[in-house]
C-alpha cells in the first residue's frame, strides 16, 4: 500500500536526512510530505535543498511546505538585498553556499523558498509547520501563526477539526514524547514530530533526532544527528 510520510525540521542536517530516507525506503506511489525548516543551524542548508530539489524528481510524490526559518531568509534576503544590511542569515546557512552576504545567495534558493506553500489540507489530516492559531474564526487565516505559533494545543476547536489530524513540527520534544503522542492519536488528534533533530548535545536527554512519520501505517522512524559538524 502507498505510505504517507511525514518530516519536520531538517535544520540543514543533510547527512542525517539522507540516513534516514534510506530507512523509509520511498517507493512509487509513496507520497513524502515536508514539513519546513530546511535551513539554518546545521552545518548543510544548502545541501538540503539541492538534496529536497533531487526528490521532486523521484517516482514517489513529494509536498514541501514552508517554515519559519524559510521565511525569515525571506525576509532577511529582501532585508539585505533592498535595505543594504549586511549581518543578516545564519552563519551556517551562509558558510554552506560559501557566501559572506545573503545578498549573494543564489535567486534559485530564494524562489525555492518564496514559492513553498503554508499548509497543506487532504483527507483525514491537515499538514502545518508550527500549528493553528484557533482563537480566529478560520485557522488558516494567519500565515504568521501557522509558522510561528506554539501553545496552542489548549485552544484546539474539535467542532472545527473534525476527524482529521493535525500534524506539525517547529517545538523540538524528546523521542518518548513524539511516542507518546502516537499512542495518544486517536484520542487527541494531533502530533508533532520535530525531534530537535540539530541539538547534536542533547541526544542524551532524547533531542537530536529526526523523526519521520508513516501515517498509513502509524509508524514512526527516527535517525539520530550524524553530522560531522555541530554547534548546538
Amino acid at each position: 500500500m502507498p505510505r504517507k510520510i511525514f518530516i519536520s525540521d531538517i535544520h540543514g542536517c543533510l547527512n542525517t536526512f539522507n540516513e534516514l530516507l534510506d530507512k523509509l525506503s520511498l517507493k512509487k506511489g509513496d507520497h513524502l510530505i515536508l514539513l519546513g525548516d530546511y535551513i539554518d543551524r546545521g552545518p548543510h542548508s544548502k545541501g538540503v535543498i539541492d538534496r529536497i530539489g533531487e526528490l521532486r524528481s523521484a517516482e514517489f510524490a513529494l509536498t514541501i511546505l514552508r517554515g519559519n526559518h524559510e521565511q525569515m531568509l525571506i525576509h532577511d534576503y529582501l532585508s539585505e538585498t533592498i535595505k543594504g544590511w549586511k549581518d543578516m542569515a545564519d552563519e551556517a546557512l551562509k558558510r554552506s553556499f560559501g557566501i559572506e552576504r545573503l545578498e549573494e545567495l543564489p535567486t534559485p534558493y530564494f524562489d525555492f523558498c518564496n514559492e513553498l506553500p503554508f499548509y497543506k489540507e487532504a483527507h483525514g489530516f491537515i499538514a502545518v509547520h508550527a500549528g493553528l492559531d484557533f482563537s480566529n474564526e478560520n485557522p488558516f487565516h494567519s500565515k504568521e501563526n501557522l509558522i510561528w505559533i506554539r501553545d496552542w494545543y489548549k485552544n484546539i476547536d474539535y467542532q472545527w477539526l473534525g476527524k482529521r489530524v493535525i500534524i506539525h513540527g517547529h517545538t523540538p520534544q524528546t523521542r518518548k514524547e513524539i511516542e507518546r503522542q502516537l499512542e495518544e492519536l486517536e484520542e487527541k488528534q494531533i502530533i508533532n514530530i520535530d525531534g530537535g533533530a540539530f541539538l547534536a548535545e542533547q541526544k542524551q536527554n532524547g533531542l537530536g533526532q529526526l523523526c519521520a512519520f508513516d501515517w498509513t501505517n502509524r509508524k514512526l522512524y527516527f535517525q539520530e544527528n550524524i553530522e560531522e559538524s555541530n554547534k548546538y
